[in-house]
């Protein structure tokens, strides 16, 4: 065991993150995915695997006992540049939902989506480009889109009688 916390070592990871990108204008790699998960497994209440299977990162407990959980997280630095993508989704592995952590520019989670793996198929099979699809390929704006709001900063968990994308509440 080390001699820090895993809680401490993410709270330095998001410092150390955002001021490498305020001093170099450049994201630091691979930190972003390593604090979504923590924040993820933390406040949906997921088992992070030891042992990554290749198709999920977490076991869901709770209202989400024994869901094969895959975790993405993205930074929104720019609110106003389209386009940016989630990474890839593993389609062709086992999972049963994606769970998108947005980060503001501190890599703090400001908002979690949920979506199935039936919603993201659906989703993808619906787009325009096929080799989109082989690659598992979205953006964060069609993601938003097909997914619910699972959690919010300032609100906490967030269930589906709260808020639904789909009826406009």
């Amino acid at each position: 065991m080390g001699v820090y916390s895993v809680e401490k070592l993410i709270t330095e990871a998001r410092r150390l993150a955002a001021e490498f990108r305020r001093t170099t204008g450049k994201p630091l790699p691979g930190v972003s995915g390593e604090i979504a998960e923590y924040d993820a497994a933390r406040l949906l209440d997921l088992e992070l695997c030891k042992e990554r299977p290749g198709g999920y990162d977490a076991i869901g407990r709770g209202s989400r006992e024994g869901y094969r959980v895959q975790i993405k997280g993205r930074v929104i630095f720019d609110e106003e540049k389209s386009g940016q993508r989630i990474g890839q989704l593993k389609l062709d592995k086992d999972w049963d939902c994606v769970v998108l952590v947005i980060m503001d520019e501190n890599y703090e989670a400001v908002e979690i989506y949920e979506a199935s793996r039936e919603e993201v198929e659906d989703a993808l099979e619906d787009s325009a480009s096929s080799s989109r699809r082989k690659r598992g390929a979205m953006t964060v704006a069609r993601f938003r889109n097909i997914a619910r709001l699972v959690w919010a900063r300032g609100e906490g968990a967030i269930g589906d009688e709260v808020w639904d994308n789909r009826s406009g509440n």
